[in-house]
């Protein structure tokens, strides 16, 4: 029986690939800021928009990390408003992807900007939403990963995304979208052990990345090529809640909106 329980990146749950139980921050004087890096992985970042707490939370995992990674530009061929859309309700999206049987991922919300996520594949942790625009998205993540070859891996990760409207060819718009992940374990063995480990950990990281945007992908050329299967999934029982079920509504709208346009502009 297929799992009815929600999602990561947006594309969040996949983002929660090394994430932790953690220790505590290191204490600062009062008042005083953590500076972070603008640039990462040759891409410009506004954390310094971030509050000073945030910084202060993620100034280690970045400047101390266990395993840097970057994934993208992969493509989504789902208009601006649409893919913000899914990212901005982990919960409406993960149980989309669950019920057309694309993941098995679950998500929660916890909290404002903050969402519990599992994907089904032994990751699971707390996402929180640290800062966002138009173009960006900056993730703080709390979790475990548990896998035969990777067992009880305790950790925190930043995720920065990165965003960018293009057009296609046939005047489609789709969105570009490049993540930078810094993940740092908590496990002090592993920690130690890190020159050994870190090319398993970092693969498995940008295998989780990858694989979250492309099972948005996914449920992107389903909403365009059968959005009548996808509102009858939504409504399903136990549907999705009315306001999820309004929002899927006027995204699946504006998809059909624009396939009309693009056939009246003609080629």
């Amino acid at each position: 029986m297929k799992a009815r329980r929600g999602l990561l990146l947006r594309l969040c749950v996949p983002f929660a690939v090394i994430a932790s139980q953690s220790s505590a921050l290191p204490s600062r004087a009062e008042g005083e800021r953590c500076a972070l890096p603008i640039r990462h992985a040759g891409l410009t970042f506004p954390l310094e928009r971030i509050e000073a707490i945030e910084a202060c939370r993620l100034q280690p995992i970045i400047e101390q990390y266990t395993t840097a990674n970057k994934v993208g530009p992969i493509r989504t061929l789902l208009p601006e408003a649409v893919y913000l859309s899914l990212l901005d309700h982990p919960p409406m999206t993960a149980a989309l992807i669950n019920r057309l049987d694309l993941a098995l991922y679950q998500a929660e919300r916890r909290a404002p900007d903050q969402y519990w996520g599992h994907d089904g594949e032994g990751t699971q942790g707390i996402v929180q939403l640290v800062y966002q625009d138009r173009q960006s998205r900056v993730y703080y993540l709390e979790g475990t990963h548990n896998s035969r070859l990777l067992p009880n891996l305790n950790g925190k990760a930043v995720i920065l995304l990165k965003m960018q409207r293009v057009s296609e060819a046939d005047g489609r718009e789709s969105m570009d979208t490049t993540m930078v992940a810094y993940a740092r374990l908590d496990n002090r063995v592993l920690s130690g052990m890190a020159s050994l480990f870190r090319p398993l950990i970092g693969g498995t990281v940008t295998r989780k990345l990858a694989k979250g945007v492309d099972t948005v992908n996914q449920l992107g050329r389903i909403m365009r090529q059968e959005p009548d299967r996808v509102l009858f999934e939504a409504l399903d029982p136990p549907a999705l809640q009315d306001d999820e079920v309004a929002l899927l509504r006027q995204a699946l709208a504006t998809i059909s909106r624009s396939a009309t346009e693009r056939k009246s502009a003609g080629p």
